[in-house]
């Protein structure tokens, strides 16, 4: 059975209309209030120079639509990203890729780089504000901390930034290009690197969208041992996240416990499957690790300790007012600006939106234990570590739950797999960031003809150049890990 994450079709049974019925289509759910999860494009089989074929993947009513857009050589797509900005990324990027025009978007700039020139970039088009009082701050790409490479164009009045501008690409890789032309069984360790803090998610949407090309169906125990996974890594990047920001602001018993209790789940997962990271835990029809009495008694002494110690600096850090005055009110996206955006993950919940594919789609452990649904309403920095806090209070709980419910699960053997040929399948996962997206598309010889990988991040940088908008360029760096975005997860 095909989990309700995973979308399975041959190529020919997905809806193709032209660009023209793609784009009513498309336009008809946005205006309905559903969610474009992905909007992407691929090459066609017979023109690989033409016009690409798009791919829309919609939440509707009954779970995942996928419906596609075939043009014409000098065909053009007007775009939507003005009257649905949540479009803008998904537009960009096709440009980007594939050089396909869109008449009327605000602004056809590039997502990672410029063209396929992977070795440099021309000028990058910013955005300028006239006047003589306004100053631009530049800052990175090299960053003093040891992060990731981006640059970041402050258009400030005084110390009030006006306007944020996001220049990314530093770190792409071509991971698409080199996932598509790597063996199948090599994928899995590529697939672990797309985003280091990641590797769970991607994974287990990678195993699900290829079990489904393969057709091997997934023991319930082996799902639960994946939830259980990636609710571990939820916990430890919040853990880490909540701690970047104690340290931001000057709170230093909460930067130094959320590091401790950060490291004592990483090290739970280690003595899980050999990593701290999760790696090597799962492949295609194959749980590597047994998880048994000893891995149970483990997991919940751990996590009693964790839950102990976590309510204590919670309720320090709920209660101190210089860390409330830090971030009340700083870095704020209104739920409607959310929205209209496209944001997703724990940013949007943050912001009182409800998009979370384990309760709109729950499937694998997520169907027998549900997870409850954390939002805030306020939808500024205070928002976003409350709901990291609150999040890895239901986690917890989760997990203990799950964990008295599980009968022993053993390792599995190394399993042969053959997808099927001339077929498609897309596979969700609801990460700590928010939801990835894994599609695979094979040939006639069942090879991987195309594969598109999409992380949070490419929804949400826009909001973080939302958030500080008005806001002090000082309050910069408090927003930037409120955020907690990914430049590789972005850049691929």
């Amino acid at each position: 059975m095909v989990p309700r994450t995973v979308l399975l079709r041959a190529n020919d049974e997905i809806e193709t209309l032209n660009y023209s019925g793609f784009r009513d289509r498309l336009a008809s759910h946005l205006a309905d209030g559903r969610r474009v999860l992905s909007c992407f494009g691929t090459p066609q089989t017979e023109a690989p120079t033409g016009p690409p074929v798009l791919h829309a993947i919609v939440l509707g009513l009954t779970g995942l639509e996928q419906f596609c857009g075939r043009g014409t050589p000098g065909d053009e797509f007007p775009s939507l990203s003005a009257l649905y900005p949540q479009m803008h990324c998904f537009e960009r990027e096709i440009h980007e890729q594939f050089g396909l025009s869109f008449p009327g978007h605000p602004w056809l700039k590039p997502i990672r780089y410029e063209g396929r020139n992977l070795g440099r970039m021309d000028d990058y088009p910013f955005y300028q504000l006239a006047g003589k009082e306004v100053h631009e701050v530049g800052v990175g790409p090299i960053h003093a901390g040891v992060i990731e490479p981006g640059h970041f164009r402050f258009m400030c009045y005084g110390e009030t930034v006006h306007h944020l501008e996001i220049q990314l690409g530093y770190q792409h890789r071509g991971v698409e290009t080199l996932l598509t032309k790597t063996p199948p069984r090599k994928l899995p360790p590529l697939v672990e690197s797309i985003a280091g803090d990641t590797a769970v998610p991607n994974v287990v949407a990678f195993c699900r969208a290829w079990e489904s090309l393969c057709g091997v169906p997934t023991r319930p125990g082996v799902e639960a041992v994946r939830g259980i996974a990636i609710e571990l890594e939820r916990i430890a990047m919040h853990l880490v996240g909540v701690g970047g920001l104690a340290t931001d602001v000057a709170f230093l018993p909460g930067s130094s416990t959320y590091g401790r209790l950060r490291t004592a789940i990483i090290n739970l997962s280690m003595r899980l499957c050999g990593s701290r990271f999760g790696r090597s835990w799962f492949r295609p029809g194959e749980l590597r690790y047994p998880f048994g009495p000893k891995e149970k008694d483990d997991v919940r002494a751990t996590l009693q300790l964790v839950r102990r110690d976590l309510a204590l600096i919670n309720d320090l850090f709920g209660k101190s007012q210089s860390v409330r005055h830090r971030l009340e009110t700083t870095g704020t996206v209104p739920t409607a600006l959310a929205r209209d955006i496209g944001m997703v993950g724990m940013a949007a919940r943050a912001s009182g939106l409800t998009c979370d594919l384990r309760n709109e789609l729950p499937a694998g452990v997520y169907q027998q234990h549900a997870m409850p649904l954390v939002t805030e309403p306020a939808g500024d920095c205070q928002a976003r570590a409350v709901v990291r806090l609150r999040e890895m209070d239901e986690s917890l709980s989760w997990l203990l739950r799950v964990i008295e419910d599980l009968p022993d699960v053993g390792a599995d053997p190394p399993a042969l797999l053959k997808p099927r040929a001339n077929s498609t399948a897309v596979s969700f996962e609801e990460g700590w960031r928010g939801e990835v997206m894994h599609a695979i598309r094979t040939d006639a010889q069942g090879q991987i003809a195309h594969y598109k990988v999409q992380d949070p991040s490419l929804r949400n940088w826009f909001g973080l150049a939302q958030a500080v908008r008005d806001n002090a360029i000082y309050d910069f760096p408090i927003c930037n890990k409120s955020f907690d975005l990914s430049y590789c997860g972005n850049d691929l």
